[in-house]
């Protein structure tokens, strides 16, 4: 039975519809060949998706002993945090509403079988 190494962070300031893009760039991938990606990927959801899945590496070395060689990404996924109502006052006395959405992202990883 394969042993499923989680890390999850909450309320990231960056939508989750943001978030989606840079994680399908990764998903299935080996570990370090996903954070050496990530490493050069320009969005701003790309640096809060980085220390997850290496947090998540780190777990599986420490907890468990297994080497970041041998891992994999096997579900990762982004769900919809806490969204703030922010105003901004318009011209003629309006309200211009702006929402600030917050994401939930969760890793899971595997060992690879031999």
């Amino acid at each position: 039975m394969a042993t499923d190494i989680k890390a999850s962070v909450k309320q990231v300031q960056v939508s989750a519809q943001k978030v989606r893009l840079v994680i399908d760039l990764v998903r299935g991938k080996d570990v370090v060949e996903a954070l050496d990606q990530l490493q050069f990927v320009e969005p701003l959801a790309s640096k809060p998706v980085y220390k997850v899945v290496r947090s998540a590496m780190i777990n599986a070395e420490e907890n468990f002993s297994i080497s970041r060689k041998d891992l994999y990404i096997y579900k990762i996924f982004a769900d919809e945090g806490r969204t703030r109502k922010w105003r901004r006052f318009g011209a003629r006395g309006r309200f211009k509403p702006w929402l600030r959405r917050s994401s939930h992202i969760t890793v899971i990883l595997r060992e690879r079988e031999n």
